[in-house]
Formats: structure tokens, C-alpha cells, sequence
């Protein structure tokens, strides 16, 4: 059984970029090596880098959200998730932005985040370890 890990928005857009080989394929071993769960956030935050970042045409990029939705498990930003990446937000001062994608993470038990964006091997809760897969 593979660990659970969440996918930041990051990690996709490496996994998708042309220009950025060595990370693609980081990103591509990631997606492979553990049970990936995302969240309608991170895809919405893929989505518009994709659009005002890449400039990446809007059928490519509905194109990349079926392959991500058939390798990730998509989660939603519910009521719950919201008090909760409040909370963490009181907690460990990221932004609330970042604070609901680990709240979302912990919703999962997910053991890792995938990011290159907060502090690596940080552990949240005492369950999720924070990974720059980029880093090492």
C-alpha cells in the first residue's frame, strides 16, 4: 500500500511544464510513487496559472484536469476544512490560502505534502510532513 500524499499546486504545474524537465519528471515519479489526493483549490489554482502564467490553451488545460482527476483523488473545500485551516493559520502562520491546503491534507490522513512553496520536512500536527520533492 502506498503512503497518501497531497499534491500542491506546484507539483502540477511542473508536471505539465516544457520547460522544466528535471522536475517534470520529479513530479511524474511523485504522481507514481504515492496514493495522490488534490483538492478543487489546488485545481483551480493549477487552472489559472495555466491561463495567465503559461498562457496554456483552455482545452489543454481541461485536457490536464481529467489526467489529474484520474490519477488524484479530488477533494472538496468544505465547512470543516475552512475552521480548520483557520485554525492552522493561528497556528503556524502561512497563509490562509496554503493553511487550507493542509487543512485539506489532514482531512485525508494524508502522511506527506508535496510543495515546493512551505518549509521542507516541516511536520504539521504531528502527522503531515511538509516535501519539497524539488529539493533533494
Amino acid at each position: 500500500m502506498k503512503d497518501k500524499a497531497f499534491i500542491d499546486t506546484n507539483v502540477l504545474v511542473y508536471l505539465y511544464s516544457e520547460d522544466e524537465a528535471e522536475k517534470q519528471a520529479l513530479a511524474y515519479d511523485a504522481i507514481e510513487k504515492y496514493d495522490c489526493i488534490t483538492s478543487t483549490q489546488v485545481l483551480n489554482e493549477f487552472s489559472n496559472v495555466c491561463i495567465k502564467k503559461l498562457g496554456t490553451p483552455i482545452e489543454v488545460i481541461s485536457k490536464s484536469i481529467d489526467e489529474i482527476v484520474a490519477a488524484c483523488l479530488v477533494t472538496l473545500v468544505d465547512e470543516e476544512v475552512i475552521k480548520k485551516a483557520l485554525a492552522l493559520h493561528g497556528k503556524y502562520g502561512y497563509s490562509y490560502y496554503d493553511c487550507l491546503v493542509l487543512a485539506s491534507a489532514l482531512s485525508y490522513n494524508c502522511k506527506y505534502l508535496l510543495t515546493e512553496d512551505l518549509r521542507d520536512k516541516q511536520v504539521i500536527e504531528k502527522n503531515l510532513k511538509i516535501t519539497n520533492i524539488f529539493s533533494h
